[in-house]
């Protein structure tokens, strides 16, 4: 019997055979991923987004680096006192201080390694090490003995490993071995080699060390040519069985292997790359977001997996398609990954059957005359705006159709703000049902946090707040910003956006459009009067 079309779609992302092999996934955002300019994180930011690792599913943590500081060391401790189900991997280099001070921080761990480190090329050992090449490979040969003497997994990673020449890496690997590595990591430290390159090093390593076959591999690989992933996907077909990652590839310069990115790689094309992962996919949205916050780091908006416009199509074309069947123009399924369902935007090359679908998610039902007028209305809207929101596009129904379809409108909106005293916010709203319009009061110790006290009283909707982003949209002193806030309730989040000059004023517009979102949805949903509530006929 001939497959069906779905089922052709889908052939990659069945689950892998008992043959394939099960790539570990080895965290280190909490230690090289740290090591971005600016994206330090507190002691206790690290135990959180450490126990969301775990959550994650991730096979070895990387906590940080015990011998640079009090607090790390602290926090390398606690997560290894806390954490038993996960692997916990103390990073040294090859100096018997760093040793100490990573053995005795992962004492307490269930499961715990050694990661030793030490440049292998040439560059690095006449510049910046001093050293040969023979006495690096001394140096390595008994730190490794040293660290064999309090733990019996101990990973190896010859730094700058790609830009090393064969014959050496293989030797060192053979010296390392020889004292009891049971992982040899082959870093792409700069991001320099090539996939085809760095496949072909795992494979001559594998083939020509002495003991190869007793250990595992591991790629850790860097972005600076936007190779990380590729080369670690090279990597596995080389013969690895671990690849280092990063949560949003956050990482020194161009960041890390990107954590999402491998693993839903090796999820979407599991039977081509023969492999598969531990991971719960499920939880990865909100480990990316986690991570974006603690270290303040925006995610790219074309991010692949977790970016805003990931799952996004305003194209008619492809809007029509995605109507049809989600199948036709997307590859994964975004809340398989906690990921909201939004993959419609409507800007200016969307098509009337786009404003029409979106329009009736919110029980607005328009008849030909009416979708035309708003349709027009939305044309004109959407070159001022380059992307139209919900609450915007609501409004334009209201407009062609003379009938407020918003549960809430915020009508005035007023704050008091200065440097010795709370922020005093005024906002005034009009509900929907009874059309009268109240006002409200609140304080704050910023200007926005007094006015959603104000909201929160005028849309008692009993939601959580749960994210703001804001984004310049121009330059100079007419600047205007954009803010997206996000509010959630019954673990179901609802999103609204907003542009004006005035970035408090957006961001309390924002808002009431998530609310309203919610509660349009809701009476949707539930089929109450916003469902199928045809407008009135011109």
């Amino acid at each position: 019997m001939t497959p069906s079309h779905e089922t052709r779609i889908n052939a990659d992302t069945q689950a892998a055979s008992p043959a394939d092999k099960r790539i570990r996934i080895f965290d280190t955002t909490l230690r090289d991923g740290e090591q971005s300019p600016g994206a330090t994180l507190r002691p206790e930011q690290k135990i959180v987004i450490a126990r969301q690792l775990a959550k994650l599913g991730i096979d070895v943590i990387e906590p940080g680096f015990p011998i640079s500081s009090p607090g790390e060391f602290a926090a390398v401790q606690q997560i290894s006192r806390e954490l038993q189900n996960v692997e916990i991997a103390g990073f040294a280099r090859a100096i018997k201080g760093d040793i100490d001070a990573a053995v005795k921080a992962t004492t307490d761990a269930a499961r715990r390694r050694l990661h030793l480190f030490i440049s292998s090329s040439d560059i690095h050992l006449d510049f910046q090490l001093k050293k040969s090449r023979d006495e690096v490979v001394n140096i390595a040969r008994a730190m490794v003995a040293y660290g064999k003497r309090f733990v019996d997994e101990i990973e190896f990673s010859a730094m700058d490993a790609s830009r090393t020449g064969r014959e050496f890496v293989i030797e060192m690997v053979e010296a390392v071995i020889a004292e009891g590595a049971t992982v040899i990591n082959l870093p792409d430290t700069l991001g320099f080699a090539l996939p085809e390159e760095y496949g072909a090093m795992f494979r001559a390593v594998r083939a020509g060390a002495r003991g190869a076959d007793k250990v595992q591999f591991s790629a850790h690989c860097h972005n600076d040519l936007g190779l990380a992933v590729a080369n670690s996907l090279a990597a596995i077909a080389g013969g690895a069985t671990q690849i280092e990652v990063t949560v949003n590839g956050i990482g020194e310069r161009a960041g890390n292997c990107s954590l999402e990115e491998l693993v839903m790689a090796i999820e979407t094309r599991k039977a081509a790359i023969g492999a598969e992962t531990g991971i719960n996919v499920g939880e990865i949205y909100e480990m990316s977001r986690m991570v974006s916050r603690a270290m303040n780091f925006p995610i790219a908006y074309n991010k692949p997996i977790v970016g805003r416009n990931a799952f996004q199509h305003e194209s008619g074309i492809h809007q029509d398609g995605l109507l049809k069947n989600r199948n036709t123009y997307e590859i994964m399924d975004p809340e398989a990954m906690g990921i909201p369902r939004s993959m419609i935007v409507l800007g200016k090359h969307s098509g009337r059957h786009a404003i029409k679908h979106r329009l009736a998610e919110f029980g607005i039902v328009l008849n030909e005359e009416q979708l035309q007028d708003v349709y027009d209305r939305f044309k004109e809207k959407a070159d001022e705006l380059k992307i139209v929101p919900d609450d915007v596009l609501v409004r334009l129904a209201s407009e062609s159709t003379e009938t407020q379809h918003d549960p809430y409108v915020l009508v005035d909106l007023q704050v008091l703000a200065g440097t010795q005293r709370s922020r005093i916010a005024s906002v005034t709203v009009r509900e929907r049902e009874s059309q009268e319009e109240r006002t409200y009061t609140g304080t704050g110790t910023g200007p926005l946090e007094a006015v959603i006290h104000c909201l929160r009283q005028a849309i008692p909707v009993g939601a959580a707040f749960d994210d703001l982003e804001l984004h310049s949209l121009s330059t100079g002193e007419d600047a205007r910003g954009e803010a997206a806030v996000s509010v959630v309730r019954g673990g179901k989040r609802y999103s609204g956006t907003a542009v004006h000059n005035d970035i408090i004023l957006a961001s309390a517009q924002a808002y009431v459009a998530a609310c309203n979102q919610l509660l349009m949805s809701a009476s949707a949903d539930e089929g109450g009067d916003g469902t199928a509530r045809e407008a009135k006929s011109s």
